[in-house]
């Protein structure tokens, strides 16, 4: 066995020296105090950012159903004119069979029969 079988990790716990509890406190508590505000900050922007977007996302979908009802009320348009072109049509209808009636009706006056 070699110099370099031996593991890089060998004696590392020997070699550390001992660690102050109190002062690993204190530094966590001077890094958390340092952060911590910048990151209050930032969670109340990504809130309101996040509120924001709720807001838009209901603007946005009102707005979609506006103009799903425009597209009805256009489809409803279109309905009603192509109603209103089958009515004169019928009117048309009905008026030539009015008329046919009346020269029919002339005919068998006059002694022809049809």
């Amino acid at each position: 066995v070699g110099p370099s079988d031996a593991s890089p990790d060998e004696g590392v716990v020997e070699d550390l020296p001992l660690i102050d509890e109190k002062a690993v406190e204190q530094l966590t508590e001077g890094l958390i105090s340092h952060y911590l505000p910048d990151l209050q900050r930032s969670k109340s922007a990504l809130q309101e950012l996040t509120q924001n977007q709720v807001v838009l996302l209901e603007t946005l979908e009102q707005e979609i159903s506006k103009f799903k009802e425009c597209n009805s009320i256009v489809d409803i348009n279109a309905l009603f004119s192509e109603a209103k072109h089958y009515h004169n049509k019928l009117v048309n209808i009905r008026n030539e069979m009015m008329m046919l009636h009346e020269k029919t009706s002339k005919l068998k006056v006059s002694g022809i029969n049809i």
